[in-house]
C-alpha cells in the first residue's frame, strides 16, 4: 500500500519538471541605445524596421522666370540712362527700391468691418499680406482713440515690386476714367514718386461685385535716383505715362 502511494508522487514530480522544461527561454533584451528600445529605435537607427523605399518628396522642375519688365530694365533702360547722363559706373544708374501701398481709410472710426475688406483687396492687388496701421494719437474732433485701426499698407521689393509696377503702368492707369496720364510735379525731390488713386477698382483683380465701396490708395515709388529729373527719366522710360509738359 506505501508503494501504491509514493507513485503518483513521483508522477507529479516527473510532471512538474517536464512543465518546467516546456516554457519557453527568456529571449535577451536589445541593446539601448540608437534612438529608443524596440521598433521605435530600430526606425530611428534606420534599421530593418525602417520603412523600406519612401517616396522622396517632388522637386520642382520649372524654371523662375524673371519679370518682364525687370529685363526691359536690364536691356533698355540702364544703356539709355547711362548714354543720357554720361554715367561712369553701372552702379551709379538709377534703380527701384521699393514700391509702398498705402489705403487710408477713415470711415474705419464707425465701421471697423471696412479693415477687413481692405486687406483682401490690397493682398488681391500686391499679391502680399498687408499690414493694419493704427493712429498713433488720439483726436477729439474726429473721434480718434489712439490705437484704432485706420488703414492698410502693403511693402512690395524684388520680383513682386517688377510685376506690380508693370501691372500698374500696362492695365490699371490705362482704365482710369479720362485719364489723360499723371503729373510730373509729384516727386520730393530725391527722385521719389507718389502717385494717388481714387478708386481701387482699376485694377483687374478687383471684383466690383464684393465691393463693399470705393476706396482710394496712394502708391509711393522709391528709387535710387539723387535728383527728380533722374527719377522722372528713370520712370518714363519703364513706360510711366506722364503728361506733356
Amino acid at each position: 500500500m506505501a508503494e501504491e502511494k509514493k507513485a503518483p508522487k513521483g508522477e507529479s514530480k516527473n510532471e512538474k519538471a517536464g512543465e518546467s522544461q516546456e516554457k519557453p527561454a527568456k529571449q535577451p533584451k536589445e541593446a539601448k541605445g540608437g534612438g529608443g528600445k524596440g521598433e521605435k529605435g530600430r526606425k530611428a537607427r534606420g534599421g530593418e524596421g525602417a520603412t523600406v523605399g519612401r517616396a522622396a518628396a517632388p522637386t520642382s522642375t520649372s524654371e523662375v522666370v524673371p519679370p518682364r519688365l525687370l529685363g526691359r530694365y536690364k536691356e533698355q533702360v540702364v544703356p539709355a540712362l547711362t548714354k543720357q547722363f554720361n554715367y561712369k559706373n553701372p552702379m551709379q544708374v538709377p534703380r527701384l527700391q521699393k514700391i509702398v501701398v498705402n489705403m487710408g481709410l477713415g470711415a474705419a472710426v464707425a465701421n471697423p468691418k471696412i479693415i477687413d475688406s481692405a486687406i483682401e483687396e490690397l493682398r488681391a492687388i500686391s499679391g502680399q499680406k498687408p499690414v493694419v496701421t493704427r493712429s498713433k494719437k488720439a483726436i477729439a474732433n474726429f473721434k480718434l482713440r489712439a490705437g484704432l485701426p485706420i488703414g492698410a499698407m502693403v511693402t512690395l521689393r524684388s520680383s513682386r515690386m517688377w510685376e506690380f509696377l508693370d501691372r500698374l503702368v500696362g492695365v490699371a492707369l490705362p482704365r482710369t476714367r479720362d485719364f489723360k496720364g499723371i503729373s510730373r510735379k509729384a516727386f520730393d525731390g530725391k527722385g521719389n514718386y507718389t502717385l494717388g488713386l481714387r478708386e481701387q477698382i482699376i485694377f483687374p483683380e478687383i471684383n466690383y461685385d464684393k465691393i463693399d465701396a470705393i476706396k482710394g490708395l496712394n502708391i509711393s515709388i522709391v528709387t535710387t535716383a539723387k535728383t527728380d529729373e533722374e527719377g522722372r527719366a528713370l520712370l518714363q522710360q519703364l513706360g510711366m505715362p506722364f503728361r506733356a509738359a
